[in-house]
C-alpha cells in the first residue's frame, strides 16, 4: 500500500528550461547549441555536467554559479517554472490523505526556494545539500527512508530519470513513477528499464491519485 509520495524537483515539479537557457547565456553559447549538446551528453549516458566541459573545459559548476550570484544573475527559480499539474496534485493528493514530500539533488539556494514554494503543501523538502548525499547514490534514498514516517515499500517516489531517481529508489524497495516530460525521460522513455521498472508511467502528474487508489484498492 502506498501511503507517502515524495517527488524529485527538476522536470518533475520544476521546468528547467529556463534556467539552462540562462546558462547557455551565461557561457556565450546560444540556447539551442547548448540544448543539442545537452541531449547529446544524456544519450550517451553521461553525467549532464559534462555539458559545460565540453563549451569551457575546467568549468568549476559551483564556482560559476558563486559568479552568477555575485554578477546578479543567480540560478533560480519560481511559481512561473512550476509545471502547471504540480500545485493541483499536490492538493488532491493532500486531500487523498498522502504523506507528501520533495527531496532531490539541489543546493542551499534552491531548497530555501523550495521551501518558499511548498512549505504550506508538504510534509518534509529535503536536498542533497542538506544530507550530504546526491542521487543516485543509495544514502540519499536512506535519508529519504529515515524521514518518511512509513516502510520503504509504503513509499512511492516520482521522478523523470531512470539513472537518479527509478533505479535507486526500486533499489531501496520504494515504488516508484516516471513522469514522461524533460530531456531524461523524453530519451530513457522507450528503454527496457523505464517500461519495466516503475509502478508508474505518467504523462500528467494529475494521474497519480486514481493510480494510487486504484492501486491501494486490494489492501483496503
Amino acid at each position: 500500500m502506498i501511503r507517502a509520495v515524495v517527488f524529485d524537483v527538476g522536470e518533475c515539479l520544476v521546468d528547467e528550461t529556463r534556467e539552462y537557457g540562462t546558462w547557455a547565456d551565461w557561457l556565450g553559447v546560444p540556447r539551442h547549441t547548448f540544448h543539442a549538446m545537452f541531449g547529446a551528453v544524456i544519450a550517451q549516458g553521461r553525467d549532464y555536467r559534462e555539458v559545460f566541459q565540453e563549451f569551457r573545459p575546467g568549468f568549476d559548476l559551483y564556482e560559476e554559479r558563486d559568479k552568477r550570484a555575485a554578477a546578479g544573475q543567480p540560478e533560480t527559480f519560481g511559481e512561473a517554472d512550476l509545471y502547471d499539474d504540480v500545485r493541483p496534485t499536490l492538493t488532491q493528493l493532500r486531500a487523498d490523505g498522502l504523506w507528501l514530500g520533495i527531496a532531490g539533488n539541489q543546493t542551499i539556494h534552491a531548497g530555501k526556494i523550495l521551501r518558499e514554494l511548498f512549505t504550506n503543501d508538504v510534509d518534509l523538502i529535503g536536498t542533497s545539500d542538506d544530507w550530504g548525499a546526491s542521487k543516485p547514490d543509495p544514502e540519499f534514498f536512506r535519508r529519504v527512508a529515515e524521514v518518511t514516517p512509513f516502510a520503504n515499500d509504503e513509499i512511492l517516489y516520482v521522478g523523470d530519470r531512470v539513472d537518479n531517481d527509478l533505479r535507486p529508489a526500486v533499489a531501496a524497495g520504494m515504488h516508484t513513477a516516471l513522469v514522461h516530460r524533460g530531456p531524461w525521460a523524453t530519451i530513457q522513455w522507450r528503454t527496457e528499464e523505464a517500461e519495466k521498472l516503475p509502478t508508474f508511467r505518467v504523462e500528467s502528474l494529475l494521474e497519480l491519485s486514481g493510480l494510487i487508489i486504484n492501486f491501494n484498492e486490494p489492501a483496503r
